[in-house]
């Protein structure tokens, strides 16, 4: 676990790596726990949660229930430079889908787990 100092100077890119990792196994076990579907099913289920185009209407509905230095977190995880172009989505949707990730590893790397869980939980 790194220091909040550590964490705020990481590139905001590496925010959104983690937090597309922490975001994808909390809708899995959010699923798991409230569905009886298969596999299949499940990663379907999945995809309509983790898709660019979600992420980024999350982060819309979210965005002012967030702190000022969430927000900050959003701000600088958007307007990072990325060389990715999106095949499955729209570019706007991506930089959003990022920026939603980014807040997550953020908080997730500065050990921030009670607000990361509310702010997760308002994405379901």
């Amino acid at each position: 676990m790194k220091n909040k100092n550590e964490v705020n100077l990481m590139a905001p890119l590496t925010w959104a790596y983690i937090g597309d990792s922490v975001y994808e196994l909390f809708i899995r076990e959010h699923l798991i726990n409230t569905t009886n579907l298969k596999p299949n099913k499940l990663h379907k289920q999945a995809i309509s949660y983790v898709k660019a185009k979600a992420q980024a209407e999350i982060l819309n509905r979210i965005h002012d229930e967030l702190t000022e230095k969430e927000q900050e977190i959003v701000r600088r995880t958007r307007n990072t430079q990325n060389h990715h172009l999106p095949k499955n989505a729209e570019l706007a949707d991506y930089m959003y889908a990022t920026a939603f990730e980014g807040l997550i590893g953020y908080l997730y790397l500065a050990g921030e787990k009670e607000r990361l869980e509310e702010i997760l939980n308002m994405c379901i």
